[in-house]
């Protein structure tokens, strides 16, 4: 009687160099890719792993070597694109540099963040790309480097913290999409941000946690500013975590006594409440009102109109981050680094001049 397949012995490294006819040592040394053996001896005991279908136990292995071949990343949002993105660019960069990769979603929450950490570097990961849900908490981000494992942060930077950082020039791209819409005549931009807040109205800028956010609201309101305009502040609004929070802070903004005449919204997800938010108030796209998105989407092509994008190279962005902390992995002795990537700005139908009479 064949025996059941969920009592099979696991394959082990004895059982390949039986097989190849070779020593256990020898076996070792070719599985584990260290030490000198001959082409023809390689190719024997890789045939007859094949044959088993060896797998690696990564345990005895990071034990062995001191190091897991394993890569963490906590992201954001796994639901937003833009992490998605980053996520594949992370993972094409260290699948070819012969690394796995374990990712972990704190969905903005702190505590997730932390107990994340906590998880990944109990099972010995190589090294870490976070994204800090906020910029102001970093103790165990500073235990990160105290027990000695690399970490690279990305999409947001924390200075003092002293490791590498991959972002997007959230200050310039924000400065793109508010002149663009100085260009076709606004002079009311509002900025909607996810960023959950006790209030939806921006109080003290520095108070922003996410320096990603701060970034690009000290864009919009520069930008603003330049133009003479003093009454910027008042259209940024905080709190569009999700659809009916959205639509509070959509009708909030065209109740208004001045109500804005564009938006920009502060990523994909946010971008798709607000076109929604918007579609249920039975208003027109650009004619009533005009709006730029962050994050090229796939959703942001297919609506009518198509939406105008601050275009993020996210997926380089991603690739950047692994490169990075694969050079530190790899022993090269590099100075720490915030590396900023420049977006462009995707021109298509949902801006327009504001309704008449409101230049």
């Amino acid at each position: 009687m064949e025996e059941p397949l969920t009592s099979k012995r696991p394959v082990t490294v004895a059982d390949v160099a039986r097989a190849a006819n070779v020593s256990k040592a020898t076996a070792a040394r070719v599985l584990g890719g260290y030490g000198v053996v001959s082409d023809r001896v390689r190719e024997q005991v890789l045939a007859a792993a094949t044959a088993l279908d060896y797998r690696p136990n990564e345990l005895a292995r990071s034990m062995t070597t001191g190091k897991s071949g394993i890569i963490g990343v906590i992201v954001g949002d796994i639901e937003n694109a833009f992490f998605s993105l980053a996520v594949r660019g992370i993972s094409d960069v260290a699948r070819i540099a012969g690394f796995n990769v374990i990712i972990a979603n704190s969905g903005e929450e702190f505590e997730a963040e932390k107990s994340a950490v906590d998880l990944l570097i109990g099972k010995r990961v190589d090294g870490l790309i976070v994204t800090p849900a906020r910029c102001d908490r970093m103790v165990h981000l500073q235990d990160i480097r105290r027990v000695g494992v690399p970490l690279v942060l990305f999409d947001r930077s924390i200075p003092e913290l002293g490791v590498d950082a991959v972002t997007g020039d959230d200050f310039d791209a924000a400065m793109i999409a508010t002149r663009h819409l100085f260009d076709m005549g606004h002079r009311r931009i509002a900025y909607i941000s996810a960023m959950d807040a006790e209030s939806e109205f921006l109080g003290d800028i520095s108070s922003i946690s996410n320096s990603a956010v701060r970034e690009r609201v000290e864009g919009v309101l520069k930008q603003q500013a330049d133009a003479g305009i003093k009454t910027a502040q008042h259209y940024v609004r905080l709190g569009a975590t999700n659809q009916p929070r959205t639509d509070s802070v959509v009708k909030s903004l065209l109740q208004d006594m001045a109500p804005p005449t564009a938006l920009i919204t502060s990523d994909s997800l946010v971008g798709l409440r607000v076109f929604k938010s918007l579609q249920a108030l039975g208003l027109s796209i650009p004619h009533d009102i005009s709006m730029i998105s962050f994050l090229d989407a796939d959703w942001t092509t297919v609506t009518t109109p198509p939406i105008t994008v601050i275009d993020q190279p996210v997926y380089e962005m991603g690739k950047k981050a692994a490169e990075r902390l694969i050079s530190r992995l790899n022993g090269k002795d590099l100075p720490v680094e915030r590396i900023a990537i420049k977006a462009g700005l995707i021109q298509r139908g949902s801006v327009g001049a504001p309704p008449h009479g409101e230049k």
